[in-house]
This record gives structure tokens, sequence and C-alpha cells, in this order.
């Protein structure tokens, strides 16, 4: 097996593209970031916890058979104890994705043997906290046989995670129990990407018309599934788990359990400009954040979606 290391920049990620049938090895180091972020379009700081300072953290992109050379380091400065579990893994939980201590540092390896889209996460105790508070990312493995008829290259593409907002104080407990949950975030923001329903979001989704628009959507709220349907629109496929072999075609809503990943393909009408809302058709879920808005136009950003502009940050 070649080897080739590539270093992981924490505004983004530098990624293994299908470009070749040899793996490699992709080195992988992330930190992790107590730290207060904005959870609106309007500033509002809250106490989070993150890998590598954002929400989600960065994103990984290697190809199957890659091996991914982690090190996970939790700061001298923070407070808690944490780990890493990568839903692409096949490893010890014991070993592998044990807690990390303030000033500490983990190393391990694991093979990327499945295609898809899978969540990574924090495991330390109490999950469900960790997890609420940031402590989530995605990590792409793309097929070894590249690109095909029945996984057509995209256009664009865009990485959507959906987590949840709890009230700043909530105990574990009450977290575990979705007691005390105040909103949804959007890649770490309540209407992250909708300047209809958040008078102060100055962001959007973009694409030209008839372009095929991939979106690799992960849910990472602790407890609730998400009925991810696109307004105005009909994902032309879905690939569950997105697994070029999970196929289905032509679905309106699609089922998200919680710590679960999907690939989704929306292609706009060719002839006109138009609009989608991305939706949790669970409509408390919608209602306080969880609808992204896409707007497919003639001038759309060339970068956006494009290179290590799939998550938008800002």
């Amino acid at each position: 097996m070649k080897t080739k290391t590539l270093a992981l920049l924490l505004t983004g990620g530098v990624f293994a593209l299908p470009l070749t049938t040899v793996a490699k090895t992709v080195k992988v180091d992330i930190p992790v970031v107590e730290k207060e972020l904005a959870v609106d379009n309007a500033g509002t700081m809250q106490a989070m916890w993150t890998f590598g300072g954002t929400i989600p953290g960065p994103l990984v992109r290697v190809k199957q058979g890659d091996v991914v050379d982690f090190t996970l380091t939790n700061l001298k400065s923070n407070k808690q104890s944490h780990s890493m579990d990568f839903h692409a893994a096949r490893v010890d939980v014991l070993d592998e994705f044990a807690p990390v201590s303030p000033g500490q540092s983990k190393d391990f390896q694991f093979r990327a043997d499945y295609p898809g889209v899978f969540i990574y996460h924090c495991g330390a105790e109490a999950m469900s906290e960790h997890i609420a508070r940031g402590m989530y990312g995605v990590i792409i493995v793309d097929p070894k046989e590249g690109y095909s008829e029945d996984y057509p290259k995209p256009d664009r593409e865009y990485v959507i995670v959906q987590g949840d907002l709890f009230k700043d104080g909530t105990t574990p407990n009450d977290i575990t129990q979705n007691v005390g949950k105040a909103a949804n975030l959007i890649n770490g923001k309540i209407f992250h990407y909708d300047p209809v329903h958040d008078q102060n979001a100055s962001l959007a989704l973009e694409s030209k018309p008839g372009e095929r628009v991939r979106f690799y959507f992960v849910n990472a709220q602790i407890n609730d599934s998400v009925a991810f349907h696109p307004i105005a629109g009909i994902w032309d496929r879905v690939w569950d788990n997105g697994n070029p072999k999970n196929v289905s075609y032509g679905m309106q809503t699609y089922d998200v359990a919680p710590a679960h990943a999907v690939t989704l393909d929306l292609i706009s009408p060719g002839d006109r400009p138009t609009n989608n809302a991305l939706v949790d058709h669970q409509m408390k879920n919608a209602q306080t954040g969880a609808i992204t808005v896409l707007m497919n136009h003639s001038e759309a950003d060339p970068e956006s979606g494009r290179g290590s502009n799939l998550i938008i940050r800002e």
C-alpha cells in the first residue's frame, strides 16, 4: 500500500479525493477546544465544547481503503475529558475511543472499509452532554470505484449537520431526557442559512438552475430523528448512509435516525431561477431552527459547494 501523509487544517480540511485506486494513509489531527461560540445569526454566545473550535468540527474526507492516522489533543486549558468516536471505524471502544484528560493526546489508526458519510462525535461521559454541546463532525468516505452511472458526479456538494441547542446550564441528566432543549442548530447556528425566517441571516446555499447538488446530511441530535424534505423539490436519489449500493429514487422525505447520515441529490428546474427550503418536517424542529434555503440562480457563487467550501462557515 502506498503511503501519503496529509495534514488536516482546522478551518476546513484536506481531502483524499477519488482520483486513483491506490490507498493512502491520511494524517488527521484535531484538538478539542472548549469555548464560547455564537449559536445564532444575532451573535448570541454560549459555552460550547468543540472539535477544532467549530461546530461541526473539521470535515474529514478520505477514500475507501485509506488508513486514517488520527491524533486527538485535549488542550491543557480545557476542564473536561473528551474522546473521539468515528462511526466510520472498526476498532475497540475501550481502547481507541477511551477518554483523554486535559493536557493529553491519543493516537490511533483505522482503515475506512465502507464508503459513505459518517458522523464522528465525543463519547466521554456524559455522552449526551458532550454531543449536545457541539462535539460532532463528519467524515466522508468516497467509494474506491469513484463516480459511476449509479453514483454520478455532482455539480456542487454541501455538508449539513443538524444538532441540538439546550439552554445554558441544563444538567446532563436533563439533556439526556431532552429536557431544556431550546432550538435546533444547522452547522452550529439556529436558521444558519435561512434569511426568510431570520432577518439576521446573511447566508444561503447556492446553485445554478439544473445543477445536480449533493447534500451530505448528518443528524447529530441526541434523541430526535429528522424527516428531511426539500420543499418545492424531490430528492432525485438518496443513498442511505451515503453508500452507493443503498440507493432510492424520487423520494419526498427521508427519515434520518440520530447519529445517522445520508447522501441526497437535488436537481432544480433548469429553465428558471427557483428556491428550495430544506427542512426537518418534524415541525417542532423546523420552526426552531432546522430550515436551510437553497437559491438556484444564474449568478450562484462558483466556489460555493466546491473544493473546501462544503461547509459554509460564518
